[in-house]
């Protein structure tokens, strides 16, 4: 199998591993705008084994779930969730996989403590972007008091979303060190 096409299969099997995380998550904690989302899971793989160009894809295809959900599901972002939810999770894939290559030892396994680190990093962009997006593009694009309610959940937002990047860290650290998991990823991405 060509590099093309273990890479398509690693960004597939991720955005699908991805969104069913999100809609499995989402099941166990929702009060209503804010809800479990573990999709990063496959965007922090993807971006810590494969790259900042493989992890902003997967962030931008695992972001596909939320934002229907939140866009018009069960949200009011409408349009705005379409496109911030996919923005900000590739802006965290593309930071995650710039600062794996640049500290992480080529070849792994790879640091679990230096892992944690470079999760809980790699989302600070994704964060700014979200109060970018509450802050300055709901007022703008959403009626006033659509508006007003929204902003109220930024604060519980980003809380939820920090406590979430904490827990999938820890994750990511478990896996650095370990060799089968390694070996898998290896099979897709060199």
């Amino acid at each position: 199998m060509s590099s093309k096409a273990k890479a398509t299969a690693f960004i597939a099997m991720m955005a699908a591993l991805g969104n069913a995380l999100f809609v499995a998550s989402q099941t166990i904690f929702t009060t209503g705008q804010v809800a479990l989302d573990l999709s990063h899971v496959a965007t922090y793989i993807a971006a810590i084994y494969g790259g900042p160009i493989l992890g902003a894809v997967v962030g931008a295809l695992v972001g596909i779930g939320p934002a229907i959900y939140f866009g018009y599901v069960g949200g009011v972002l409408g349009p705005l969730g379409l496109f911030g939810l996919p923005v900000g999770k590739a802006l965290t894939g593309l930071t995650t996989g710039f600062l794996s290559k640049t500290l992480l030892p080529s070849g792994g396994p790879f640091p679990s403590k230096r892992t944690v680190l470079i999760s809980m990093l790699g989302y600070v962009p994704e964060c700014l972007f979200t109060v970018l997006l509450f802050r300055v593009l709901v007022p703008v694009f959403l009626p006033s008091e659509t508006a007003a309610f929204l902003i109220t959940l930024l604060t519980p937002i980003l809380v939820k979303a920090w406590i979430e990047i904490g827990f999938i860290s820890v994750l990511m650290g478990a896996l650095a060190g370990n060799g089968g998991f390694l070996s898998f990823v290896r099979k897709f991405v060199s």
